[in-house]
């Protein structure tokens, strides 16, 4: 059900006229970010992939790259006359407001998109085949997402079922911790204890151990760890909802950092947030 936003596919294409290469790259983005680099000729299907990497892509940066190589002797080239014409008439409307501007030579003429077009090929069907290898291409890559998202979930799945080792081991130290902390406090008190107002101490008393108690905390770990499970059996984009548990998981791990009164919770804690850390860093990729 996971994908990841990182991937590559290329195919290719041969026929009488030339071959077409077509290859998509992405890496993680916030949101879908297409670039395009085509051939002149081509530059018009450029809408039709567009649409298509929006239908079926929701996230990263997608760059795309068709390339044509003709055929030798399976076309000529040609000065498309109307594209010049337009081009010698905006020239010269350039030239009366700007006469001291250098004039283009006749290469740049050449040069500019549209001037020199091939002729021989037919060029509906080259964009026909563009458009089929565009769809394989792009089945190849969702496939590819695919494979990389669910490595992702067996890395991420792996350090959750450390975050329940370590949520389940401070519950079992943490009867034996409060009491030892009660324990504690009790006998560095017993030299004053005739001063002080018995039930202002057991007030103390408990509040300091209300303060040390984390149940709270371990409790909505759990929760969170059992969301993040259902997120990754999820269809659909899933990397901001994880990315979102990511900082509630953070969040309560601080707080059991900051509530620890012995080492062994606090190098729970210290652990805990190592394991989110590097679950965070492997979603950031997740579509």
């Amino acid at each position: 059900m996971v994908h990841s936003m990182t991937a590559f596919s290329r195919q290719t294409h041969e026929a009488d006229y030339g071959t077409l290469t077509l290859e998509l790259r992405s890496v993680n983005q916030r949101y879908l970010e297409p670039h395009f680099r085509l051939p002149d000729s081509l530059r018009e299907l450029e809408s039709a992939f567009r649409e298509g990497l929006r239908k079926r892509l929701n996230r990263g940066k997608v760059e795309l790259s068709l390339r044509f190589d003709a055929e030798a002797g399976a076309d000529s080239l040609a000065v498309d006359a109307r594209r010049l014409g337009e081009l010698s008439r905006v020239l010269a409307e350039v030239g009366q407001h700007c006469p001291d501007a250098p004039q283009p030579s006749r290469l740049a003429l050449l040069d500019y998109p549209g001037v020199l077009v091939r002729e021989g090929a037919d060029q509906e069907r080259i964009k026909a085949d563009a458009l089929s290898l565009f769809k394989r291409a792009l089945d190849e890559h969702i496939e590819g997402r695919a494979r990389e998202g669910e490595r992702l979930a067996e890395l991420i799945t792996a350090r959750l079922d450390s975050v329940d080792s370590h949520v389940a081991e401070v519950r079992r130290l943490m009867p034996d911790i409060l009491a030892r902390q009660r324990e504690t406090l009790l006998a560095r008190l017993e030299e004053v204890r005739a001063t002080l107002d018995p039930q202002r101490l057991e007030a103390e008393l408990t509040l300091m151990a209300q303060k040390a108690d984390v149940d709270e905390e371990l409790d909505r770990l759990d929760t969170h760890v059992s969301e993040v499970r259902r997120q990754l059996t999820q269809k659909g984009p899933i990397g901001r909802r994880l990315d979102f548990l990511m900082q509630e998981l953070n969040r309560e791990a601080n707080t059991l950092s900051s509530k620890s009164v012995v080492a062994d919770t606090t190098r729970c804690a210290v652990e805990l947030k190592v394991l989110i850390e590097q679950m965070r860093e492997q979603i950031q990729n997740i579509e």
